[in-house]
Order: C-alpha cells, then sequence, then structure tokens
C-alpha cells in the first residue's frame, strides 16, 4: 500500500512538474522569436547566444501520428521532454516501401503520412523541442537503402548489394528526389515550409551509414560530398550532419586504437575525413559499448565511453571546427548485468564529459538520449527505452543537466568563450557542489 502510494505521489508530481514547465515554455515562445539555430565555430548558436544541447531520440514519431488511437503519445512524448528540459528531438522523416509508409515508390508519397510528419514538427514547435530529421536508414527498419535497392531491382537496374545505394546514378536520384521532397514540403498544420521552419535543428543525411563493401571508404566518401551539397543547394538555412557512429577509418591509421574494435574501421566509414567535407555543419558520435565491446555490463564501458567522447570532443576542435553532438548514448535493460543505477551512471557520464567541453566553450555541443518513450509504448522497446515518469531518478538527472547547460545557454555570447569570468549564481552554486 505504501509503495502504491508512493508511487502515486511521484507520478502526481511529475504530471504537475510538467504541466508548469510547458506553461512557462510556451509563454516564453510567445515572449521571444523562434530562431534558426546556426553555428559559429565549435559552437551552436541561437540569436547570437550559445546553444548546448540536451536532447533525446524517439524514432517512431511520424508512424505514431499517422494513426488518431496513437497520436496523442506523440504529443506525450513531447510534453515529458520538455518537463525535463530536452530541447531537440531526433526522429525519422522516411518509411520506405514498408507498413504505414511515407514513401511509398520512389517520388510517391502517402499524403496522410506526410501530414502526421507535418504534426509532429507543428507538435514540437509547441512544447518548445527542435528536431533533427533523418533521410534515410543504414538499416532495413523503415525501409532503408534496402528497400532503395529493391525499386532499382524492380526498375530493372543490375545491382549486386545494397552498397549500390549510395554509387549507382538511379539510386542517388531516388535519394534526391526524397530529399527534394521533404525539404520542400507545406506543413499543411504550420503553413510554412520545412526548408524555412525553425523548428528543424537540422538534416541528417542517413542513420549509421556504412559501405562495408568498400573499406577504403572512397565510396561512402563520394556519396557524403554530393548529398551534402545537395542538401544545401536546396536549403542552405539549416544545419547539415550525417549521422556517423563515428568510427575511425583508414585516413587517421594513429587513431585506430580509440575504435571499440578492429572491426570499426571496415565498415567504410572515416570520421574525420567524413566530416571535412564541405556542407557538413556538426559531427555526429553514437555510443554503444554495450553492442561494440561486450554485451555484459562492466566498468569498462564506462571508461570507454569516457574515452570515446573526449577523442571526438579533441578531434572536433583540433582537426574539424565544428560542434559535435552524442546522437545517440544508451544501455539496453536486455544486457546481462543491467540495473538502472548503472543506466544513470553512464549517463551521468555522459552529461560530465559535455559540461567538462561546455564550461571551456568548447566542441562537446551536446547529446541525445536513446531513447525516450511515454507510457503505454512498451511493445516499441529494444530495451533502451526511458519512460521518464517511472524513472524519477533518470529524470532528475536529466532535469540537473538541462538547467547547468541552460545557464551556459543564456551566459554570454560564443565569441567571448567565458574569457569574461562572468559570474552567476546557479553557475557558482554549481560550481561549489563541484557539479562542473
Amino acid at each position: 500500500m505504501v509503495n502504491q502510494e508512493q508511487n502515486f505521489s511521484s507520478k502526481f508530481l511529475f504530471v504537475a512538474a510538467s504541466f508548469l514547465l510547458v506553461v512557462c515554455i510556451k509563454g516564453e515562445m510567445e515572449d521571444g522569436e523562434w530562431t534558426m539555430v546556426q553555428k559559429s565555430g565549435n559552437q551552436f548558436m541561437v540569436n547570437g547566444q550559445p546553444f548546448y544541447v540536451n536532447g533525446f531520440n524517439t524514432y517512431w514519431l511520424m508512424v505514431f501520428a499517422a494513426d488518431q488511437s496513437t497520436r496523442g503519445k506523440v504529443t506525450e512524448t513531447f510534453q515529458q521532454a520538455s518537463a525535463v528540459g530536452l530541447s531537440v528531438c531526433r526522429t525519422w522523416a522516411f518509411n520506405d516501401g514498408q507498413w504505414r509508409a511515407l514513401q511509398k515508390t520512389p517520388a510517391v508519397y502517402d499524403e496522410d503520412v506526410f501530414k502526421a510528419l507535418d504534426f509532429v514538427v507543428s507538435e514540437a514547435k509547441k512544447y518548445k523541442i527542435r528536431l533533427i530529421l533523418s533521410l534515410v536508414n543504414n538499416w532495413e527498419a523503415y525501409g532503408g537503402k534496402s528497400q532503395y535497392v529493391k525499386w532499382g531491382k524492380a526498375a530493372g537496374l543490375n545491382l549486386t548489394s545494397d552498397d549500390d545505394f549510395f554509387s549507382h546514378p538511379t539510386l542517388k536520384s531516388y535519394y534526391k528526389a526524397h530529399v527534394k521532397a521533404v525539404l520542400n514540403r507545406v506543413n499543411t498544420f504550420t503553413n510554412i515550409t520545412y526548408k524555412n521552419d525553425p523548428t528543424i535543428f537540422g538534416w541528417e543525411l542517413m542513420n549509421e551509414p556504412r559501405c562495408e563493401s568498400d573499406p577504403s571508404g572512397d565510396k561512402l566518401q563520394a556519396w557524403i560530398e554530393e548529398m551534402a551539397v545537395y542538401v544545401k543547394s536546396i536549403d542552405p538555412k539549416h544545419l547539415v550532419e550525417i549521422g556517423l557512429e563515428g568510427f575511425y577509418g583508414l585516413s587517421t591509421p594513429n587513431r585506430a586504437q580509440v575504435n571499440p574494435n578492429s572491426y570499426a574501421q571496415q565498415v567504410g566509414t572515416d570520421f574525420i575525413r567524413n566530416h571535412q567535407v564541405l556542407g557538413v555543419d556538426f559531427a555526429s558520435v553514437h555510443i554503444y559499448p554495450d553492442s561494440w565491446i561486450s554485451q555484459s555490463i562492466s566498468d569498462a564501458h564506462v571508461e570507454f565511453t569516457k574515452s570515446w567522447m573526449q577523442n571526438h570532443i579533441d578531434d572536433a576542435e583540433n582537426y574539424l571546427n565544428m560542434p559535435v553532438v552524442f546522437a545517440e548514448f544508451g544501455v539496453s535493460a536486455k544486457d546481462p548485468g543491467y540495473n538502472s543505477t548503472y543506466r544513470d551512471t553512464l549517463i551521468g557520464t555522459v552529461y560530465k564529459t559535455i559540461l567538462n567541453s561546455t564550461k571551456k566553450g568548447g566542441a562537446g555541443g551536446g547529446s541525445l538520449l536513446w531513447q525516450v518513450f511515454p507510457e503505454g509504448t512498451d511493445y516499441m522497446d529494444d530495451g533502451y527505452a526511458i519512460v521518464l515518469s517511472k524513472s524519477l531518478s533518470t529524470s532528475n538527472i536529466v532535469s540537473l543537466h538541462s538547467k547547468k547547460l541552460n545557464t551556459f545557454n543564456s551566459f554570454c555570447s560564443w565569441k567571448c568563450h567565458w574569457g569574461c569570468r562572468k559570474k552567476h549564481v546557479l553557475l557558482d552554486d554549481f560550481q561549489s557542489r563541484d557539479e562542473l
């Protein structure tokens, strides 16, 4: 009985906090102008102020919005995320040839599903959450490059590998047509064209691109060079990132030991080389020690996370001169040895590493949890789902990190790099508790 009362009390407090913060956010939206995210050097900026990101992933928002019976879960997700200060969501702007497909065949769209994506974008704006929209998948889920190859074969093309996606002119034209359709889409809820909408943080070329048939990386590099410029030719206003996991390739043999395993250097990606491409504005890195090193939870995962992050932050500063976002990180509840305390430790490690960069005005641009779910969506859980209303310790960690980043986001302009040594009550409080 006591546990039931505590659970009810906790949920009541969470809902109350959500409501109050949403009211505040909506007030801010009315008072302030909603403008594009930009970048200068290794920092993101909004209205000339630094913008460090505390965000999350929920990839299935468009599909849920396409069904009236589940559309409310989209609103719940944004509501609960905004309640803990999460300001950026990464989600799919693709579903190719599958169930409830956005793109049914090349350049042929289901208008109802496109309207569902419109709803996601308009709803995100209501809760002052910006979106990173990914344009295609490397993997088969939601279609991906393999679906493009299937379309090509159906059209009579002689294709031998899913990696032909990166090199065959017809498949590249299919992808470009999709990019053009999404970027030029006029939102049926807001009447704003996507390429002009500040709600969109930026475009992601592909979720976790790999081209294992060409370990040299040349094939993927050429595709990135072509597509980054193509996106910018349609939409020069928004930021562009690739969607990489962060593996170091053959162009930097001295960085091979940073990779989680030897296989990582053979998948055709090349962190530094790929991100030196014209049109790419910021770097992306994913963090999955439980997939890359060993499934069983261990302290080695935390140590790897620290090293992995710091090396990429250093490279973003020393070689790339751009922000780096750790665009996916998490731990699966299905892992041997998993417990919620370990998850909180891993999340805390990511956040602390970001803050160590932030307080120096560094290239650690932010991080995105994989992944935030509302209650009642357990059947979509891949093991990594975080239901904030049920995970109060995690929710508190996320909320505190948001407050710290907001302190820096309002501290001073990017040009200062904190050199002015301005004091702030909240900042001093964090420092006195050794939390920065």
